[in-house]
């Protein structure tokens, strides 16, 4: 069985006013040329299929071609989850169209996949609130998915119908994962975990994220699920959320995060963007094949004190989505931001930082990152109006409703 695990497509995302729907076409079709050169039983998309919950008509369009595409008129299998930039209620909409091409969504942690089987050899075996069996073609042996979409703690726990409020979540995930594991998951079939949470290696080094992804809960771990949490029975967990290819841990099984196929932020400038293939065996370990993705402009971050110099760069990189830092003592000039901007046509931000050379010093005076999250910029600036103190949970529990919040607006 040929699995293709990919995640966090965000179709619809722009870099501030830059457009990234003609890369999301061009890298989309790379994935789909992937699926038909290697013969995929099954493509699974872990979340965060748009960057919005009211994406663009281009971008909706967009998704529905190509999954259209992937699932090969009924023959391949695609399995879709919500992630925290999708609306579950969108994603589940077209269910019922989308299973007669062999398309499955779920966009609650609770959501329940309605049985179905379609002449070219996909059917459901076997259904329940977070878990899913399938026939597929050719295939003599069934894959056995436990489904969780992104939901935010609360929710996840009502979805679960969990009433204890103090009880972590990375408690309540282990034990509803082992009790599907252990009802359905045996060494007669594949067996994968598919979910867009925020997971990591207990007392392991946090995992790189994106600025628009980082949540101030996982600085506290309130959110943080553990590898240790999956059950023994998986083969594989098919994580997204984080936008750089990691791998988290590999017992019980590899844990995952496929990469976002696009670099969608500057923190993720130069990163190699990939697929993951598996071939998967019932009962024997999963080596996971990373592929690399090669469509999509290349995000470039570089820091000069010579605008020659910059000018020069800049017409090396001329396809290139740029961000530029110019250090100078002076501000920039309308002159200086002419130039840089007539010297190539996808400059995406331009940061300004004074250096003060007084007293034979050469210091660059504190500035604000315009890289960091909100998150990040809330406690530096709380850290500077009270003399280095950080703000208390509490405070850092209600910024993060707020923005959870205007994700969801």
């Amino acid at each position: 069985m040929k699995i293709l695990h990919t995640a966090d497509w965000h179709l619809g995302k722009r870099l501030d006013s830059f457009s990234r729907h003609n890369e999301q076409v061009e890298v989309l079709n790379e994935i789909c040329e992937l699926a038909e050169r290697e013969n995929a039983d099954a493509v699974i998309i872990a979340g965060d299929l748009y960057d919005s919950f009211n994406p663009p008509t281009d971008a909706i369009e967009l998704f529905y071609k190509t999954l259209k595409r992937l699932a090969n008129n009924g023959r391949r299998a695609v399995i879709a989850i919500a992630g925290n930039h999708d609306s579950p209620e969108r994603i589940e909409a077209p269910d019922p169209l989308a299973r007669e091409c062999g398309i499955i969504f779920a966009g609650f942690p609770n959501s329940v996949i309605t049985p179905f089987a379609l002449p070219n050899g996909i059917e459901v075996l076997q259904s329940e609130a977070g878990f899913i069996e399938l026939k597929l073609p050719d295939v003599a042996f069934p894959l056995r998915l436990l489904l969780t979409p992104y939901a935010n703690e609360f929710r996840l726990k009502t979805f679960l119908g969990i009433e204890d409020a103090e009880a972590r979540l990375s408690e309540v995930l282990a034990q509803r994962w082992k009790e599907l594991a252990d009802k359905y998951c045996d060494d007669k079939g594949v067996n994968m975990l598919v979910t867009h949470l925020f997971m990591m290696k207990r007392e392991g080094e946090l995992p790189e994220e994106p600025e628009e992804e980082k949540s101030i809960l996982h600085l506290g771990g309130a959110q943080a699920v553990y590898s240790d949490n999956v059950p023994e029975q998986m083969q594989y967990v098919a994580l997204g959320h984080l936008h750089k290819k990691q791998i988290i841990d590999t017992h019980p099984c590899p844990v995952v995060f496929s990469s976002s196929p696009l670099a969608y932020s500057f923190s993720e400038a130069n990163q190699e963007k990939f697929v993951m293939l598996l071939d998967a065996h019932p009962g024997k370990k999963i080596k996971p094949k990373a592929i690399p993705l090669t469509k999509g402009r290349k995000l470039l971050r570089e820091r000069f004190t010579d605008m020659d110099e910059a000018i020069t760069w800049l017409g090396e990189h001329q396809n290139d989505l740029i961000e530029l830092t110019i250090v100078s003592t002076t501000y920039l000039t309308a002159n200086d931001r002419n130039r840089l901007t007539d010297a190539h046509p996808y400059i995406i931000n331009i940061i300004p930082q004074i250096s003060s050379t007084e007293s034979g010093n050469d210091e660059t005076i504190d500035a604000i990152d315009l890289r960091k999250s909100v998150a990040d910029l809330f406690v530096d600036f709380f850290k500077h109006k009270t003399g280095g103190q950080l703000p208390n949970e509490q405070l850092l529990s209600l910024l993060n409703e707020v923005l959870t919040l205007d994700e969801e607006i």
